[in-house]
Order: structure tokens, then sequence, then C-alpha cells
């Protein structure tokens, strides 16, 4: 069986609450990495808001070469691009770096280019940031199946104040 491997990269995003909650979905769906660019970020991590503390298990690297980030992996570029391919149509690799432009901006030409794909998630206008991650990770968890389901994954995910169930 292959090994599956998950990194998401932020081309310098500019809201400590996006890469918070960025970092929430990368623990939820089991990212392997998070990396970021730019200088804006750090002006604002002190207002901390990864409120499940992700960061203890995964790494949020800064960067200034995604390329080289994404080396053993597939470069998948998320961006509103014509001819982008739609998410539900997309087949995930394996081993995938998804680079996402930042929140007031675009994706670098470059990286468009260098790209092994480019989808796009079909909405009525553009998400931001993080809402964008989550639903590029849920997609692949969805298609993938590579986190166990059932009463034990609801038991350790849930909140300690919820204690609902079925009757």
């Amino acid at each position: 069986m292959t090994q599956r491997c998950v990194k998401i990269g932020l081309v310098n995003p500019k809201s400590p609450t996006n890469v918070g909650a960025i970092m929430r979905a990368a623990g939820c769906f089991a990212a392997d990495a998070v990396y970021f660019s730019g200088g804006r970020f750090e002006r604002a991590e002190k207002f901390q808001t990864d409120t499940k503390n992700a960061r203890q298990r995964i790494a949020l690297n800064k960067t200034d070469d995604f390329l080289d980030a994404a080396k053993d992996a597939r470069l998948v570029c998320v961006e509103l691009v014509l001819g982008a391919v739609a998410l539900p149509d997309f087949v995930h690799p394996d081993q995938a770096f998804y680079l996402f432009g930042p929140e007031d901006g675009t994706l670098p030409q470059a990286y468009i280019d260098a790209a092994d794909s480019v989808v796009y998630i079909p909405t009525i206008g553009c998400l931001n940031l993080a809402a964008s991650v989550n639903v590029v990770l849920y997609d692949r968890e969805v298609k993938l199946r590579t986190l166990a389901t059932g009463d034990a994954l609801i038991r350790r995910s849930r909140d300690v104040n919820n204690r609902t169930r079925i009757a």
C-alpha cells in the first residue's frame, strides 16, 4: 500500500485567524505539515488562534520555496483559474502538496506553471482561505478514506461537553 502524505502551502497569508483554522483542519484531517511564505502571518502570529494546539503535532514551517517544499509530492494549486479542474472531478494523489494563494490575491503564475494539477472549488464567488483548505482536505478524505470512521472516532473527536447520542 502506498504511503499517503498531505502538506499544505499558504502563500503570504495575512490572517492569524485563517492560519489557526487551517492548523485545526490540518489536525482534523491528519495533514503532515503546513508551510507559509511572506511576513504578514509572523507579525500577526501573537494572536494565537490554533484552538486545538495542532502545532504540537503538525509542523508549521516558513519557506521561501514552495517548489522545494513540495519536491516529494504532487503539486496541486488550488485557485480560480480558467481551465482548472473542478474539485468534485479531481482525483487526489496519495502524496500531495496543496498550495493556496493569499486571502487578498492569487497564486504567482510560476506556481501554476509548475503544478501537476490546478483545481478550483466550484462556488458562487470565492471562499476564504481557511474554508478552502477545509473543503479540499474534506474532499480528499471522502475520496481516499484515510481516516477511520465510527463510534470510536466520534468518542475521540467530540468536545468534552458533547455527550448526546441517538436513542
